[in-house]
């Protein structure tokens, strides 16, 4: 059995960050990532997928992903079902994340050369193994657009306080 999924989308909205009453971070933030094209149609249609992060993973998604901006979620679908206020059982589907890549910078607007922010990390559920990702960097313009995960092959010249975990 496999419950995989890989997305790739933009927010909707800032992420939203809370606390368990034990004290465990959770954050979620609804992913647009757009349908291929079908047809005649000259409209893009998207699906609209609530996104959960938890622990360490949790918090560095409300601290660095913001509205609109691009990024890569590995993880499981999860459906939950709870009852409402009026009594009826609601349905939930939701990709639990346990790797999120930041595939913008922050300061894209003012860059003419984007830089992929890199990994968020993983978290799995048992608490354990916060573990970062490669970081690729590359011209956007440079023909390479299609792929956001290519990498150029050049160093990236990094400090440790630039990053985000």
């Amino acid at each position: 059995m496999l419950n995989r999924v890989i997305l790739i989308g933009r927010l909707t909205k800032d992420p939203e960050l809370r606390y368990t009453p034990a004290g465990v971070a959770v954050t979620q933030f609804t992913l647009a990532v757009d349908r291929q094209f079908s047809g005649s149609k000259e409209e893009r249609e998207a699906d609209f997928i609530p996104i959960v992060t938890w622990r360490q993973l949790a918090e560095t998604c409300a601290n660095y992903l913001r509205k609109g901006r691009l990024a890569a979620v590995e993880g499981r679908i999860q459906v939950r079902n709870y009852e409402n206020n009026e009594g009826r059982r609601v349905y939930v589907t939701e990709v639990i994340a346990d790797n999120v890549r930041f595939l913008e910078s922050a300061n894209r607007e003012g860059s003419s050369q984007g830089r992929d922010e890199g990994a968020a990390g993983s978290s799995n559920s048992s608490g354990g193994g916060y573990s970062g990702g490669n970081r690729s960097s590359g011209s956007r313009s440079s023909g390479n657009s299609s792929d956001p995960f290519a990498d150029d092959g050049r160093p990236i010249d990094i400090s440790d306080d630039d990053l985000p975990f």
